[in-house]
């Protein structure tokens, strides 16, 4: 007997799925990428991936630990660093202007790509702000980076906007990484994330070593900024059931390749490879007899 779906929790917004747009339009295209760790033996973390995320959507991706999640991500953005090589494939990013191939950008346009167009929340992201210096400071370097021409007063106000949006009083753009909670670290690095408008967020794990109420205030939050904002989201998780309460799509990927890909709805109801019903019988029920689990599992 199948089980019931996963209700989107109380106070997510976010369309449901009947709503959902039914002619896609691409953002961001991964063609035949793999990416190799050039060590002895070197070792195949990514084998031949090709993924499309359409705009507005959130693709959820999903496996164990080691599967080669995160070095996708880090392929898509142009972040891989020695000894990870991307030794076949494209990524196009497609903007209004016209395609944009990503594996070809250096310089000021590999810049102008990576947070403009597609920013990222790293895994571990809370624990990434700098000790001394303040949200204020880390903030401004967003846009002294990348808007030379913005001046201080303007880049004030702008940092001001991003952490209202996410939640977080502006009055602490003058604290320090210590001063604030997991979950308040968590939300200025989303706020860095989207200073600069990009359309595609890829987010690692973004919700790790948080306790189970931040990391659902977290979700809501992503949520609610997706549905304002509009840019498509590619989330990372070990999480399966998080992933079919709010994606769109979700792949499944194992040993470095995609082995299923399908609405979430579809993966949750009728999964089709052996892998991807051990990673939904793996996580234990709320409801029915103690020890059962959510697909029938071993007690």
């Amino acid at each position: 007997m199948s089980q019931p779906l996963p209700t989107r929790p109380t106070g997510i917004p976010g369309r449901a799925r009947e709503d959902r747009v039914t002619t896609p339009t691409p953002v961001l295209t991964a063609r035949n990428v793999s990416i190799t760790y050039a060590v002895k033996p070197p070792v195949d973390a990514v084998r031949d991936v090709s993924l499309t995320l359409n705009k507005g959507e959130i693709l959820g991706l999903a496996g164990e630990s080691g599967c080669g999640k995160t070095t996708l991500a880090y392929g898509i953005n142009r972040l891989l660093k020695a000894p990870a090589v991307m030794t076949s494939g494209e990524v196009v990013f497609h903007d209004p202007a016209g395609d944009i191939d990503v594996t070809r950008l250096s310089g000021d346009a590999l810049r102008r790509y990576r947070w403009d167009k597609v920013s990222m929340v790293f895994q571990g992201s809370m624990n990434s702000l700098n000790p001394v210096m303040s949200v204020r400071r880390q903030l401004h370097d967003v846009f002294t980076t990348h808007r030379p021409g913005m001046g201080r007063a303007e880049r004030e106000q702008r940092c001001a906007e991003l952490l209202r949006l996410v939640g977080v009083d502006p009055r602490r753009m003058s604290s320090f990484a210590h001063e604030l909670s997991g979950g308040m670290r968590q939300r200025v690095m989303i706020a860095m994330a989207l200073a600069l408008d990009p359309k595609v967020m890829i987010m690692d794990e973004p919700t790790t070593a948080l306790d189970v109420v931040v990391q659902r205030g977290i979700i809501r939050e992503i949520m609610r900024l997706r549905e304002r904002l509009g840019f498509a989201v590619v989330f990372i998780t070990h999480d399966l059931p998080l992933l079919i309460e709010i994606s769109d799509r979700i792949a499944i990927m194992r040993d470095g390749r995609i082995i299923e890909e399908n609405l979430a709805e579809e993966i949750y109801r009728h999964p089709v490879e052996p892998y991807t019903k051990q990673l939904l019988s793996s996580f234990p029920s709320l409801t029915g007899d103690r020890g059962g689990f959510v697909r029938g599992g071993a007690a």
